[in-house]
């Protein structure tokens, strides 16, 4: 998973793997189980120079365990970088996600070619294919007016949500149904607010956990307070398609209204997906080309065609006998059969009729 050598920086030693999420981070092993981690590669760099760098990368199932696993642990106080996919820094520390492997860097002191070493290094990622490199989809209904830098998160599990301190607890968001979560911060005129995204398979289980959401909302106390929500501040619910969207905090009620309403599910549909097969592609454009090549080849014989014909037709008829077809400039061979088949005949009667006499019948 990791190179050798890249940017300057060479490699220590060996990688020392491990596929227990533990080994990665004790403290949030059951966390890293729910974005489907897989296995941990880490090793030392340096360069020539003295300079370190300890690099952690953990692979996940896809794409999206990484970009989960990348905004659990982004800070609201990190810069953001241009490497990878995504990517932030706070002093030493680069934290970065590219496909589904994510990346810990700290290096013993940073330099200007910090962030191009490292850009080097994502490039040098290996990628996932097909489906595993995609994202979730309804995390672009997460609106971009108002947010906050830094607190979105991504949450595929019970885990992950209760350590982020949700306004609605794991257990109304039922991630047994195959339920994401997607939580951000936002700025409004009266506070800030918390915006919760709840993803489900369909319309219907949404509307159910809805009505779930909105029982447990009313409930001056919780029921041996396990479902619970924030019931500090304004509370605002609603389902859009198979999405369940929930306003809280200590803002006014228009404002989490208002928030609300930025959010609007719109179903799309993928008709073909592209190959991932680089040989099947580059098949598929010879075939294209040849039929394109075949197509433009055959137009320009039926127009040069069509042009020549109809040239000679309008010429004869604009100038008959003047430009096609003039009379001293044709030749026509004649071989006169006629006449010679006549003279043979001719020739042939004469020979009998002198033969005739000598015949005594």
């Amino acid at each position: 998973m990791l190179p050798r050598a890249f940017g300057g920086w060479e490699m220590q030693g060996s990688a020392q793997t491990s596929a227990d999420p533990a080994v990665a981070d004790p403290t949030n092993a059951a966390v890293l189980k729910e974005y489907r981690f897989t296995d941990l590669a880490s090793s030392t760099y340096t360069q020539d120079d003295g300079r370190t760098l300890k690099i952690r990368a953990a692979r996940f199932a896809d794409a999206s365990g990484a970009f989960g696993a990348y905004t659990f642990y982004l800070q609201r106080t990190m810069t953001k970088e241009q490497i990878g996919d995504q990517a932030a820094s706070l002093g030493q520390r680069v934290l970065f996600y590219r496909g589904n492997v994510l990346i810990d860097a700290q290096f013993s002191k940073e330099s200007a070619m910090s962030g191009a070493e490292l850009r080097e290094l994502a490039g040098a990622l290996p990628r996932p294919n097909g489906n595993a490199a995609n994202l979730p989809t309804f995390i672009e209904f997460m609106p971009r007016r108002g947010y906050v830098a830094n607190t979105q998160k991504y949450v595929m599990g019970p885990a992950a949500l209760t350590a982020l301190a949700p306004p609605v607890s794991a257990d109304l968001v039922d991630f047994n149904a195959s339920s994401e979560v997607s939580l951000a911060r936002y700025g409004t005129s009266s506070g800030e607010a918390t915006l919760m995204l709840i993803s489900y398979p369909t319309p219907q289980l949404a509307a159910e956990h809805l009505r779930r959401i909105d029982a447990a909302h009313h409930l001056t106390q919780p029921q041996g307070g396990v479902s619970s929500v924030e019931s500090a501040g304004s509370f605002s619910a609603k389902r859009t398609g198979p999405i369940v969207v929930v306003a809280t905090g200590p803002v006014s009620d228009s404002d989490a209204t208002s928030l609300l309403g930025m959010v609007n599910y719109r179903a799309s549909v993928t008709w073909n997906t592209p190959s991932d097969n680089p040989q099947a592609r580059d098949l598929y454009m010879l075939i294209l080309n040849i039929v394109i090549l075949c197509g433009i080849v055959g137009g320009l014989a039926i127009v040069a065609g069509v042009a020549f014909g109809g040239i000679r037709i309008l010429m004869k008829r604009w100038y008959p006998d003047k430009i096609f077809d003039r009379p001293e400039q044709m030749e026509f061979i004649s071989l006169r059969l006629t006449e010679v088949a006549v003279k043979g005949t001719s020739q042939s009667a004469n020979e009998g009729g002198q033969q005739a006499p000598q015949n005594p019948a």
